[in-house]
């Protein structure tokens, strides 16, 4: 009879939070930490985004999970035992309890890109009514001086950059002489200043003071991030049990890949993750846009086109001639633009190695990785995948075309599901819907991702040449 996988290991003490549990942080952030602590000194409390399913799954078998590894040479199984503590993300008061402690001096966050809420200007966006009603309830909490842990019940705060905020004020009220780091893992353009800047912004809408002590108190580091991490099927969850006698309702499964690079001020304790490989430089701009342009580029553009010519995983896309050569084109034009960044920065970014392994992982047979996974909020990830590395390349002189063709791929995926009756699933579905139904729906979809492209008649003439 199958078992849950089971704790092996003392359990360590919580000394650093994350914020957005999910399988791509056991694949990296837990699993970077499991293979840098070998004392086992630096336990994880962990907290969901939206629902609190993931924190309950764990628990239930005792925190712990295996992380499947598939490889074109077969499968590694492990137990990973970083994580000592789950919690619904709605449960500040358990937040801000871990931050009160001294012992607990890092914030890691894996919670995509919409969870930062910012807006177009990748300011924090104070017309979402999320952030809204968050603004209510900090203001009133942090009007009375005194403000008792309980001023603002569980589950009353809605957004990460709330929930963050309020608990930086138990760590400023308890330890306000002390450091913390926070450390965003996402895909997001300079995520280091992103995170800052909505927390920031937040502070200044309802606590000056508190913005004031997490200047002079709280680092943030900027990382680039790079695990493939598909979502895990109850046929993984079937297969293992079956093998190996462990049912574990909280499998991951993911690529033997795995790079974490970081940039940044660090005065507070942290594990040693450069002994399990992690690395830290002193700019992290090339580096994510390396990943950000050239890996979740070439995902978008296979997510769009591939689910368009009817494949459904990234090996399938890849393996079709037309679509490998529309990434090979992006490619070309990221890689440009990365060169002459790299040169500024006096780093090797090894480009022509990298895009060699991103074609085998890519094709890797085992990692079964959806295109419509990749896809959702398509509205957010391809500002910083391809929309920037198009303003760059039509700055310095260049057309930009095979961005601009994977605009278009977007743009008819878009079109292609709202004719088709499929509900959108990405952030901004109803205004992606309205425009899909426009006079000219791939202008209007442009000028949703960027007006200043959609403005251009240069770039209008490439995109109606790819949108037929």
């Amino acid at each position: 009879m199958p078992h849950s996988p089971r704790r092996t290991l003392p359990r360590a003490p919580v000394r650093i939070v994350h914020l957005g549990l999910g399988a791509f942080h056991r694949a990296h952030q837990a699993w970077y930490t499991a293979h840098a602590d070998p004392d086992h000194e630096w336990g994880i409390a962990a907290f969901t985004g939206r629902s609190p399913d993931a924190a309950e799954t764990l628990m239930r078998q005792d925190d712990v999970y295996t992380l499947l590894t598939r490889g074109a040479e077969g499968d590694h199984l492990e137990t990973v035992e970083s994580i000592v503590a789950a919690h619904d993300g709605g449960d500040t008061d358990a937040l801000r309890d871990y931050l009160t402690r001294p012992e607990v001096t890092v914030v890691t966050l894996t919670v995509t890109e919409k969870g930062y809420r910012r807006g177009a200007d990748g300011r924090l966006d104070v017309t979402d009514p999320d952030i809204t009603a968050d603004i209510c309830a900090l203001g009133e909490a942090f009007a009375d001086r005194e403000n008792p842990p309980g001023a603002i019940a569980n589950g009353v705060l809605r957004t990460m950059p709330a929930r963050l905020l309020w608990a930086l004020d138990a760590r400023r009220r308890a330890l306000p002489d002390s450091t913390i780091t926070l450390i965003p893992c996402d895909n997001l353009d300079d995520n280091g200043t992103a995170l800052r800047s909505v927390v920031g912004d937040l502070a200044a809408l309802t606590s000056p003071s508190l913005g004031a002590w997490i200047d002079a108190q709280v680092d943030v580091v900027g990382t680039s991030v790079d695990r493939i991490t598909p979502r895990t099927t109850a046929d993984d969850i079937d297969a293992v049990a079956a093998r190996e006698g462990i049912r574990d309702e909280a499998l991951v499964v993911t690529e033997p890949f795995h790079s974490w690079i970081l940039s940044g001020r660090l005065r507070a304790d942290r594990p040693r993750w450069e002994d399990a490989g992690a690395s830290f430089v002193s700019d992290i701009e090339p580096f994510e846009q390396r990943k950000l342009w050239m890996l979740n580029g070439a995902h978008s553009l296979l997510a769009s086109d591939g689910i368009l010519r009817g494949h459904e995983t990234v090996a399938e896309a890849i393996a079709d001639p037309e679509c490998a050569a529309l990434v090979r084109d992006l490619w070309d034009l990221a890689q440009r633009r990365l060169d002459a960044g790299a040169d500024r920065a006096g780093v090797d970014l090894y480009l022509p190695a990298y895009r060699a392994a991103l074609l085998e992982r890519f094709a890797n047979p085992a990692i079964v990785h959806r295109l419509r996974q990749i896809a959702a909020d398509g509205s957010l990830k391809l500002r910083a995948r391809i929309v920037e590395p198009v303003r760059r390349a039509r700055a310095e002189g260049e057309t930009g075309a095979a961005g601009i063709a994977a605009i278009a791929a977007w743009a008819r995926f878009v079109i292609a599901e709202v004719q088709a009756g499929r509900p959108l699933d990405d952030v901004a579905a109803e205004e992606l819907a309205a425009r899909a139904s426009a006079v000219d729906p791939h202008r209007a979809l442009l000028d949703l991702l960027a007006p200043d492209l959609a403005a251009d008649p240069a770039v209008l003439g490439v995109l109606t040449d790819h949108a037929r």
